[in-house]
């Protein structure tokens, strides 16, 4: 038999070794290229884990997955953060600097051609200090700290017929 490397005739049982996914029966000489194939274990049969129960002491509680929907973007949103940007003297590179942005989602962000994150928009108003986003309840209106006088459409309840 012959090495499947060198070529070199083989006198004594050939090694079986394995160079990069291949199985080739060598000298002794050439068999520290590769790793030698140990002997081939049958795969063992896949054992179902063990479901394990935990005992809660603690119960959750209910999140409210609208409640992230109740603060709401202002309608001129672009120019109050445009407004107080200029105010404070940056350009729209130092912003995006100071909020760890980048520069061309500001840009993006003033033209109105995306809408910001919320993580953006707590960005813009920590580093401005301005308010984009108004709190809204449920029903959309905009919910107000001020009191405001009492309207028609307040006391007026529509009858369907």
């Amino acid at each position: 038999m012959q090495c499947e490397i060198c070529g070199a005739e083989i006198h004594e049982k050939p090694l079986c070794i394995t160079i990069d996914n291949s199985e080739l029966q060598v000298c002794q000489k050439c068999a520290p290229y590769g790793k030698p194939v140990d002997k081939r274990t049958p795969v063992s049969r896949k054992v179902s884990p063990i479901v394990r129960t935990v005992t809660r002491t603690e119960k959750r509680q209910n999140k409210d997955f609208f409640d992230i929907l109740k603060n709401e973007l202002l309608e001129n949103y672009v120019q109050i953060i445009r407004d107080a940007r200029e105010a404070k003297g940056w350009s729209q590179e130092d912003l995006a600097e100071n909020l760890k942005e980048k520069a061309s989602l500001i840009k993006k962000i003033e033209r109105s051609e995306i809408i910001p994150e919320d993580s953006v928009i707590k960005k813009l108003e920590n580093a401005l200090k301005i308010k984009i986003t108004e709190r809204v309840d449920a029903t959309g209106t905009e919910v107000s700290h001020t009191k405001k006088d009492t309207t028609l459409g307040d006391i007026v309840t529509i009858k369907r017929k």
